[in-house]
């Protein structure tokens, strides 16, 4: 597990590239907003997809479509990353946004 410094250094502008890789995509099918370290994505249909920073246990949890992720920080991958199953984060999220939309997403990343 990462230092509590660490994480915060790593989660919130994770968010906040997350937030602006989904902005990017000037599509009328999805909104997205950052408050208070939760990501919320809303669709057309009122389906919404969340992705927050869970302090406690240093991770970044996302949930869609009746699914749950909790990514850990891998130093070794630079990347944050579901120990479940092996998902990074921006892939994850880029099939499931992918999936709901009926068209691939790739979402580009800032540094």
């Amino acid at each position: 597990m990462i230092s509590e410094a660490e994480y915060e250094t790593r989660a919130t502008p994770e968010l906040k590239r997350l937030l602006e890789a989904l902005d990017a995509l000037e599509s009328d099918e999805i909104e997205a907003e950052l408050e208070s370290d939760i990501l919320t994505l809303e669709f057309s249909d009122d389906t919404r997809y969340v992705i927050n920073s869970h302090r406690a246990a240093r991770q970044i949890w996302m949930a869609a479509e009746r699914s749950a992720w909790h990514f850990d920080w891998d130093a070794e991958r630079q990347a944050w990353v579901a120990q479940k199953n092996g998902d990074e984060l921006w892939q994850a999220l880029g099939a499931v946004i992918g999936k709901k939309l009926g068209h691939p997403v790739e979402l580009a990343r800032s540094s």
